[in-house]
């Protein structure tokens, strides 16, 4: 039997790769749901695209005798309760009997079309009750970060034109500039593509993140559900 994590895009994946594998866990991580990433899937995960990796979750849950099931998603804008709620809505298109997703990081049951029985929690990745992975990622850097928080006077500077750069887009450049400028040497930046790139950094440069850091305690208590087979 495995235990397996549905995660939202390429990077949800190399860092909680990185940090089941810094846990000593036993954990499959799924393909994203995302796979158009970093283009069409910037909006936010989409129902279709849920459903979708359900869909095909279920029709290989016989063969691949799975036991329970994580999934992984930002929180984004949300409210944890309509997080929720847009996740129930999108598991009640697949799973024909299924229970209610009252909280995350506890289990409920559901039932496939072919009668097996699976546990199922989800996680939503915030830093108090908002954002995404590259929030949390801000939060738990490890190195000095100079170029990047220089950001935030070219964030004044754009914002007192009347233009305007979201949070999740500030992000993301804030956590792009971390690795190219702040955490690559000159001789790394030759090979800039592969060696300032985030998979390169969960996989060979850890040290550049806090992964003890208190932020994640909530999600390693998540992770340790699916740390055994039952």
């Amino acid at each position: 039997m495995s235990n397996i994590l549905i995660v939202e895009s390429e990077n949800d994946k190399f860092f909680l790769q990185a940090l089941v594998d810094e846990l000593k866990y036993d954990i499959q991580i799924e393909e994203p749901i995302c796979l158009e990433l970093e283009y069409e899937c910037l909006e936010g995960l989409s129902k279709t695209r849920m459903i979708k990796a359900l869909k095909e979750l279920e029709a290989d849950i016989q063969k691949r005798d799975i036991q329970k099931i994580g999934i992984v998603i930002d929180i984004d804008d949300f409210s944890q309760e309509k997080r929720l709620e847009w996740l129930q809505e999108c598991l009640d298109e697949v799973f024909p009997q299924i229970s209610k997703l009252v909280n995350t990081g506890e289990f409920i049951k559901l039932e496939t079309k072919s009668e097996e029985t699976i546990k199922l929690a989800c996680y939503f990745t915030n830093v108090d009750g908002n954002g995404e992975l590259d929030t949390v990622l801000k939060e738990i850097k490890s190195k000095d970060s100079s170029h990047a928080d220089c950001l935030i006077d070219w964030k004044n500077c754009i914002e007192s034109q009347d233009r305007k750069i979201s949070d999740k887009d500030f992000d993301k450049f804030w956590v792009a500039i971390y690795l190219r400028y702040d955490t690559c040497s000159r001789k790394e930046q030759k090979q800039a593509a592969r060696k300032c790139s985030f998979e390169y950094s969960m996989k060979e440069k850890k040290e550049i993140w806090n992964f003890t850091h208190p932020l994640l305690n909530d999600l390693k208590e998540f992770l340790s559900l699916f740390a055994e087979v039952d």
